[in-house]
């Protein structure tokens, strides 16, 4: 992930060179053509240069470049790209005529609407609003155009985004005097400023903006590493400053972001620095974030190059071909003919997207361990201890306590003058209990303190670390305990 002022990547002496950052925050990296271990190089922002040698030293290590816009527009992506077939193209081109078109689409939005039932059920417990999906999932079946697809996938959308509006957005303490009062909240999923989800004014918006441009990205990657035209969608119609196709093949995909999203919005904070609100409301992310998002590209390309295959497939399955030619396309992103041709099951690995770093809730510090800071964390251990103990208090006053602790005193009382009654053996004395017993006592359990005491957990740890010394009655009891003896 490069980014900050003056990027530079270029080649020299056959090792790529890289240089990003800003001030004295500057890094620089020498990679050779050998074990550099490099899948994809992503670019955020304009302002640099890369070489022809560089882009020249990419294709040949067969590594994916990505230049996005700081607020997540694709602006190029170059990478492996398949041999033109011209016999797939053609399908590709004529694919709305022969209905194949159709089918696809209905399939893609099928399974988007599936996935957007079970984020509803299961991450935002709207049972009613995953029903309402539901239902109109099962209206697709009569589709037959591209436009009643759209229609019914706008009012699945309509009641999904509806379950989003009262999601809270959490921040740390220190931030909440600088944050605008429709940060707060989830809230729409339409922009005031443009009528449509671009230009997010709030910022879970502009999160799910940035992390579908790089589902984008990935769509297009794969289209083009299968040898499809990604320009001619099935479903997108037409339009000449976007790639329909890619458009298309990701939309299966969009609720597995939008879990990922509502997974970290629900368990963790966000931090006021990470967004910047520009002047007419559109609110933008800041690069340390951007880059964090930007990590989670390579798990969106592995989600949708099973789609993108199974879309190449069906169009390959439309053209008309000898009878004796069984020959199906390759399937270089998942590699799933050569995992079925070895006896295997193929299934998609799915690996654990990274989540950016959590913050502390109370002064927006990074951590690492825990939910809180060191320092936060004492504050709120301090507040909970003084919270139990008032409830503690309370609970000592009831009459069922007051009961117990009368029967605990009645019984240690006459375990008392039992031992009284009875003459008193010479050893153990204070002495040796101090010298001899209490030491050795750190070495039992608590637990074993109370069951063969009779007292309660707080005592029995108060005698074993010396701040109370127990009844006579017990020297002899815990001398045996610690193995020791007169002798």
């Amino acid at each position: 992930m490069l980014w900050g002022y003056g990027i530079q990547v270029r080649v020299d002496r056959g090792h790529l060179m890289i240089e990003d950052g800003i001030g004295a925050a500057r890094r620089h990296a020498r990679l050779p053509r050998v074990r550099h271990n490099l899948r994809r190089l992503v670019v955020i922002g304009n302002d640099g240069m890369i070489s022809l040698a560089a882009i020249r030293w990419l294709a040949d290590q067969d590594v994916s470049f990505v230049m996005l816009e700081r607020d997540g527009s694709v602006l190029a992506t170059t990478g492996p790209v398949r041999s033109s077939d011209a016999r797939l193209r053609r399908a590709q081109a004529l694919a709305g005529q022969s209905g194949t078109a159709i089918r696809i689409a209905r399939e893609l939005i099928d399974k988007k609407l599936a996935a957007q039932a079970n984020v509803a059920r299961h991450k935002l417990m709207a049972t009613d609003t995953a029903d309402t999906i539901s239902r109109y999932r099962a209206e697709l079946t009569r589709a037959d155009t591209p436009e009643n697809i759209r229609l019914f996938e706008s009012l699945a959308a309509g009641a999904y985004w509806g379950a989003w509006q009262t999601l809270p957005i959490n921040f740390p303490k220190k931030d909440q005097a600088r944050l605008p009062d429709h940060w707060r909240v989830f809230g729409t999923r339409v922009s005031p400023l443009t009528g449509s989800p671009r230009l997010a004014v709030n910022p879970p918006g502009a999160i799910l903006n940035y992390l579908y441009c790089l589902l984008e990205s990935e769509s297009r990657l794969a289209v083009a590493a299968l040898g499809l035209d990604p320009g001619l969608g099935m479903l997108h119609v037409d339009a000449p400053a976007r790639d329909s196709l890619a458009c298309d093949i990701m939309e299966p995909i969009r609720p597995q972001v939008d879990a990922f999203v509502l997974d970290w919005l629900t368990r963790e904070t966000l931090k006021r620095e990470w967004f910047f609100e520009q002047r007419d409301g559109n609110c933008r992310l800041m690069a340390p974030l951007a880059i964090q998002l930007a990590e989670t590209a390579p798990t969106w390309g592995r989600a949708v190059a099973p789609i993108a295959e199974w879309v190449a497939q069906s169009v390959w399955s439309s053209i008309r071909k000898p009878r004796h030619s069984n020959q199906g396309l390759p399937t270089p992103l998942t590699q799933r003919r050569r995992t079925e041709g070895r006896g295997k099951e193929f299934f998609v690995d799915l690996k654990i997207v990274p989540c950016p770093s959590n913050v502390c809730p109370g002064c927006g510090a990074l951590t690492r361990l825990g939910r809180h800071c060191a320092q936060c964390g004492r504050e709120v251990s301090r507040e909970k201890l003084i919270e139990i103990a008032k409830k503690g208090r309370i609970a000592a006053l009831s009459v069922a306590s007051r009961r117990k602790h009368s029967e605990t005193q009645r019984r240690h009382e006459a375990l008392k003058r039992a031992w009284r009654s009875v003459p008193k053996p010479d050893w153990p004395d204070e002495r040796a209990y101090r010298e001899q017993i209490q030491p050795r006592l750190i070495q039992v359990p608590i637990s074993t303190l109370v069951s063969t005491l009779g007292v309660c957990e707080s005592y029995a740890a108060d005698i074993r670390a010396g701040r109370h010394r127990p009844h006579p009655r017990h020297w002899l009891v815990l001398a045996q305990l610690v193995g020791i003896s007169p002798d």
